[in-house]
């Protein structure tokens, strides 16, 4: 297949599809602080009906979730799943170049969102241009559907999807994101873990006290809620809570084979974020890759309570939180973690502690083997010289499961990201040759789906 003239266009064309996407970045669209979404979604619509989409916005109970459909020259339909929110940027100090205001330095764009998720949109409508240029229509069904609490567990997609399923129908789907990794090889990601997120919190005095007055007599909401926490995983990094493990499935020996076929991630891990050594003593190759994946976690990810100001404050705290994250494995579902977790806090004696459900997904998956994974697969070797390796699951985590049990759909992955991009870190940014690239495959892709 010839896209020489497509390519011409792409590469004519850049500088202007990285202006809309700077446009884009500047609304700070902050899921966590419900933060310019209903800007975020007007930004979307009209960006899909420079395209000739056909646009309905759905308001919900958070996020406005935008829908958008253009129909093609085949019956075949792809949908494509994006978000529009973004990660809060703080720290703030950490930012060489203000979050909300795009810069180019040294041929990358850096931006919050820049990477997570808006660059994956603006590319795909790039593409999406390149094509109409060179062919006048498209040679598929498109439609999208692009929400704005992927950041804050996507609590209004489930519902949408399961009322909307002939809306939704199609033949396939292109996920949120795409990368290449620290070789330079593009990743045809299959799946992503389940994940369930709670604030724990326990209040033991209605006041803060000196600790003069109280550390002998009065509980201390902070040492409270260590042990509590102390409770849930053990030295061995096991998590302790009865039950946790009884859901999970192992990886097949498919699984195993297919991350064998990727490098070795511990030295680059090493280096870029300076950790010594792995959990476990785990050293490296396909174990290290199958236990960031296949293992369910509980992380700790915030802690509050007293005094942390400079200096000292003899202070004994009346309340204590930490936010706590469980990713998950098939088939544990944030419904049967949340029920363990208050089961094992109640038995070991915390029945104060509090637990604040923040938000959840299940795990899921798509088969390695099936023809829309080829095509995809097969479609990055013209736009970056070669295929992509197939990564059967990561750790991170979306609502991809409601896609795949709903609407029945294989989904692939592709896109502009890379091991530096620092999504959810100050400094967010992609390179644009990758953009470049990205968009170059997302072209071939439908293409090729619409004659497959």
């Amino acid at each position: 297949m010839d896209y020489t003239q497509i390519d011409i266009y792409l590469a004519n064309h850049l500088d202007n599809s990285i202006q809309e996407l700077r446009d884009f970045c500047k609304i700070p669209t902050i899921s966590a602080q419900k933060l310019n979404l209903q800007e975020g979604a007007q930004a979307v619509g009209k960006m899909l009906e420079k395209r000739g989409f056909e646009i309905e916005i759905h308001q919900t109970a958070g996020a406005p979730i935008v829908f958008a459909h253009r129909k093609g020259k085949s019956d075949k339909t792809l949908l494509f799943y994006n978000h529009y929110d973004v990660q809060p940027p703080e720290p703030l100090e950490l930012w060489e170049s203000p979050a909300f205001e795009p810069e180019i330095r040294g041929g990358k764009l850096y931006a919050r969102g820049v990477s997570d998720d808006k660059g994956h949109i603006t590319s795909r409508l790039f593409a999406i241009d390149a094509i109409l240029d060179a062919d006048g229509d498209l040679p598929c069904n498109v439609k999208f559907i692009i929400e704005g609490e992927e950041e804050t567990s996507s609590a209004n997609i489930p519902p949408f999807v399961k009322a909307n399923l002939e809306k939704l129908a199609a033949d396939a789907c292109i996920w949120e994101f795409g990368s290449i990794n620290h070789q330079g090889t593009p990743l045809q990601i299959l799946g992503l873990r389940g994940i369930c997120y709670v604030e724990l919190s326990v209040e033991t005095a209605s006041i803060d006290t000196h600790s003069g007055t109280g550390g002998t007599i009065f509980p201390n909401a902070a040492w409270r809620l260590v042990w509590a926490l102390n409770s849930l995983k053990g030295v061995d990094e096991n998590v302790l809570i009865p039950g946790f493990y009884d859901n999970c499935i192992p990886p097949t020996q498919r699984d195993w084979d297919l991350f064998a076929l990727n490098p070795d991630p511990a030295e680059d891990y090493k280096q870029r974020f300076g950790v010594k050594h792995f959990l476990k003593g785990t050293r490296g190759g396909t174990e290290l890759i199958i236990q960031e994946v296949f293992e369910p976690s509980c992380t700790i990810c915030g802690l509050d309570s007293g005094y942390q100001g400079p200096g000292s404050k003899t202070v004994l705290p009346a309340r204590a939180s930490a936010k706590v994250d469980f990713r998950l494995i098939p088939n544990q579902t944030p419904e049967e973690i949340q029920e363990k977790l208050r089961s094992h806090l109640n038995n070991q004696g915390f029945e104060d502690v509090n637990i604040d459900y923040l938000g959840g997904e299940a795990p899921g998956r798509t088969d390695p083997d099936d023809p829309f994974v080829q095509i995809v697969v097969k479609a990055a070797e013209d736009a970056y010289g070669e295929p992509m390796l197939i990564v059967p699951m990561i750790g991170g985590s979306g609502p991809n499961h409601v896609f795949l049990e709903e609407l029945n759909l294989p989904i692939a992955t592709a896109g502009i990201g890379y091991p530096g991009t620092k999504a959810h870190a100050p400094n967010e940014n992609v390179v644009i040759d990758h953009y470049l690239k990205g968009a170059k495959h997302i072209t071939r892709i439908l293409k090729e789906f619409a004659e497959s």
